[in-house]
């Protein structure tokens, strides 16, 4: 297990430092604060099995929901992602105007890029090993080159990433999990909301240009 700090200011790297004196089958990989697609995108490229997940640290979705995921990958899926829509999804404590800001952003994800996927945002999505390495090292929004913030920043790489996986010719299949809602999210609604949206223009604008061939 790879644990990404992306720069925190809390204990989060300590703890995993001393859980690790004791198993060393988990790493920790210290990032400098430049948000969660390069953290991501980091420790993507540093794992190493069959298949590879990303979760968010919160476990917002349980990770007994992996057991969910796993069997697509049999069935020929090369990306399998969480979903907090349809009917076998449970979505716990969440605030009405945070989901009708997702089905909004959705809306506007399906028209200018990602087709066909009603969640991109859930933070658990797992692919082949091979897709991955592929897939990350195309990500332009929050690559190799992401700049240093200070705040907190929620963006639309999910929205990038699976992108590129519909280029590429990926098979993603999309499986209804339970999602919990966390008080002490950071999601700011007036400015995450434009800047989910600007990174989708981006994306459209990045494949006009041929950045994803």
């Amino acid at each position: 297990m790879l644990v990404v700090d992306d720069g925190s200011r809390d204990r989060t790297a300590e703890v995993v430092e001393s859980v690790r004196a004791t198993d060393p089958r988990i790493q920790l990989i210290r990032n400098d604060h430049r948000g969660k697609g390069y953290a991501v995108r980091t420790g993507m490229l540093r794992a190493r099995g069959h298949i590879l997940l990303f979760s968010d640290a919160d476990l917002s979705t349980p990770i007994e929901e992996t057991a969910k995921l796993l069997p697509w990958f049999e069935q020929g899926c090369d990306i399998v992602i969480g979903s907090r829509e349809g009917a076998e999804a449970r979505r716990i404590r969440e605030p009405f105007y945070r989901h009708l800001m997702g089905r909004v952003f959705n809306l506007v994800v399906r028209l200018l890029t990602v087709r066909g996927i009603e969640d991109t945002q859930c933070g658990f999505k797992a692919f082949r090993d091979d897709v991955a390495r592929d897939v990350f090292t195309r990500m332009r929004l929050y690559g190799e080159d992401a700049r240093r913030i200070r705040d907190s920043m929620v963006t639309g790489f999910d929205v990038e990433v699976l992108f590129i996986g519909q280029k590429r010719g990926y098979r993603i299949k999309e499986v209804p999990v339970q999602w919990l809602y966390s008080s002490e999210t950071k999601v700011n609604p007036l400015k995450d909301s434009w800047r989910n949206f600007r990174d989708v223009v981006l994306v459209r604008w990045n494949d006009l240009r041929g950045q994803y061939s």
